[in-house]
């Protein structure tokens, strides 16, 4: 066995032996993105001691939590959902953290890894690296799945600020990696080509007495695995406004790569129009040395009952400066359906339409997956 892998086989089992575990809700770091999906629906959680959990949840020490993705589509997206007419899983995912204390004397350490296997490993791996390393080397055993470490970070607290130092998911961007934190089974193409998904360096952030989520911090590049593959600045932006308009702003700017120069955004803006219906606008803008990027994303979420939302996704994405070539579009509408059983479980049929202005035809592609968390 190669050593990476038995670096991640060993900080499993370490962890697993050695703590104890409690209930934690999917969570970006720092900055989270807006998320809409039945895991906002705390009547259901498995916090509240009725749902199955694979771990002793006594809310004390290591908190252990996971989740597994199993998915079917019958069509290639090219976007992470890449083995057509089989079933595949996704993420066998499981996240260990130990909650800073920003009420103790000193900086108040914690900490938080993930370990992860499937089919999404090698999307989620540090494939930033220049000559591997990391995890690079166990993201694909061969038949397209393998395992990853995405996170590994310190967190402490210096007066108002947060600090994490290490290995972290990105504050760029809608979607995320992690499949709970997705209200659809298939991502946009935005956040599969215009955004990093993780970082290596460290961020720091504060909610200022105006109300601002403010983050700032240093990177060694996008998707590096403690290596340096470049050397970018982040920062991020968030405000609410009102009750019901929230707006992110976060951007990369810098060495992105050890190649590529440049600046990025995202922004994205939820509204919510009611007590069953939420909007949401993205629009991810890339300007580097290598690649002129724009998206523009739009979703819109209704809830039907407490078990059953539904939800469509229209993205516009283009790569390249000249506004007539290069565009490509995708139409995704879907389900979120989470049945009344002692599980914390999620089922997510869509069906999605892909084309350009260059193709005569369209690329009509159904999936479906279902989430178990434990």
């Amino acid at each position: 066995m190669k050593r990476n892998q038995i670096i991640l086989l060993a900080a499993f089992a370490v962890s697993i032996f050695g703590g104890s575990a409690a209930a934690k809700e999917l969570q970006q770091p720092v900055l989270s993105p807006i998320t809409y999906t039945l895991n906002d629906d705390t009547t259901a959680s498995p916090s509240d001691g009725e749902a199955w959990s694979l771990f002793n949840r006594d809310g004390e020490g290591l908190e252990i939590n996971g989740w597994a993705q199993f998915g079917y589509h019958d069509r290639t997206t090219g976007l992470f959902n890449t083995n057509p007419k089989e079933v595949t899983t996704h993420q066998v995912w499981f996240e260990f953290d130990k909650a800073s204390d920003a009420d103790a004397e000193g900086f108040g350490l914690g900490y938080h890894f993930d370990l992860m296997y499937g089919a999404d490993a090698p999307n989620t791996s540090a494939f930033g690296n220049l000559n591997g390393g990391w995890d690079t080397g166990s993201a694909d055993s061969g038949n397209g799945s393998g395992w990853a470490m995405p996170q590994m970070y310190v967190e402490g607290h210096v007066g108002d600020w947060t600090v994490m130092v290490g290995k972290f998911y990105t504050i760029v961007g809608y979607e995320v990696v992690q499949a709970p934190g997705n209200f659809f089974y298939s991502h946009a193409k935005t956040m599969n080509n215009s955004e990093p998904f993780t970082h290596t360096g460290v961020l720091a952030s504060k909610t200022t007495e105006a109300g601002v989520d403010l983050s700032f911090g240093y990177s060694s590049g996008w998707d590096t695995g403690f290596q340096s593959n470049g050397s970018n600045g982040i920062l991020g932006l968030g405000k609410s406004i009102g009750d019901n308009l929230t707006v992110n702003y976060a951007t990369t700017f810098g060495d992105i790569s050890d190649t590529e120069n440049g600046y990025t955004h995202s922004v994205v803006v939820q509204v919510n129009l009611g007590e069953k219906m939420d909007y949401v606008f993205q629009t991810d803008y890339v300007d580097t040395t290598t690649r002129y990027e724009i998206g523009v994303n739009q979703y819109l979420f209704y809830t039907v009952s407490d078990d059953i939302t539904l939800g469509a996704r229209l993205e516009w994405w283009r790569s390249g400066a000249n506004l007539g070539t290069g565009s490509e579009y995708s139409f995704t509408s879907g389900i979120n359906y989470r049945p009344e059983t002692r599980f914390d479980l999620i089922l997510r049929p869509e069906v999605r339409i892909d084309w350009d202005q260059t193709s005569e035809n369209t690329d009509v592609i159904f999936g479906m997956d279902a989430i178990l968390t434990y």
